[in-house]
C-alpha cells in the first residue's frame, strides 16, 4: 500500500501528465470520475441520510485522518457547514517538494470533487481555494432555502 506521504506527490504528477496529454479539461474529467465513483457513494450517502449534518460527519472522519489542521462548524438550525482549513496537509507537503511536483490547480480538486456531490442534494456550495501557497483554504455548503 501507498503512503499518504508517497501518494500526494503522485496524484499530483498524475494531474499535470493529464493536463499535458489532454490540457485542464482532461484533468477535470479526472476529477469528475473520482467524485463519481468514491466522493458521491460515501459523502452523497451521508448527506442523503442526515442532510447537512452528513457533510459535518464525512470531513471530521477524513479531515482528521489527514492530520489536517481545520476548525469545522456545522449549525443545522442555520443550514450551515464550513470549513476553515488553516493547513492542507496534502498541499503543505506539496510545497515542501520540488516545484516541478506540484500541479499548478492542484486545489482545484477540491472544489470540482465535492460541489458535484453537494449541489447534486440541493445545497449550495463555496470555495475560496489557496491563492498565496499558504496551504489554507475555506469551503462553505448552504441549505438553498436558508441563502439569504
Amino acid at each position: 500500500m501507498i503512503s499518504c506521504t508517497e501518494f500526494i506527490p503522485a496524484y499530483s504528477q498524475v494531474f499535470k501528465y493529464l493536463h499535458e496529454k489532454e490540457g485542464y479539461d482532461g484533468v477535470v474529467r479526472f476529477w469528475e470520475h473520482i467524485s463519481d465513483e468514491y466522493v458521491e457513494p460515501r459523502l452523497g450517502k451521508l448527506i442523503k441520510q442526515k442532510g447537512i449534518a452528513g457533510c459535518y460527519e464525512y470531513w471530521s472522519k477524513s479531515l482528521n485522518e489527514e492530520n489536517a489542521d481545520f476548525i469545522m462548524t456545522l449549525d443545522e438550525e442555520k443550514g450551515e457547514f464550513e470549513i476553515v482549513m488553516n493547513k492542507c496537509p496534502s498541499k503543505a507537503l506539496l510545497l515542501t517538494l520540488d516545484e516541478s511536483n506540484v500541479y499548478p490547480h492542484y486545489c482545484d480538486h477540491c472544489d470540482l470533487l465535492y460541489r458535484k456531490v453537494v449541489e447534486k442534494y440541493g445545497m449550495s456550495y463555496y470555495f475560496e481555494p489557496d491563492k498565496d501557497n499558504l496551504a489554507c483554504c475555506r469551503l462553505k455548503v448552504t441549505k438553498k432555502e436558508n441563502i439569504r
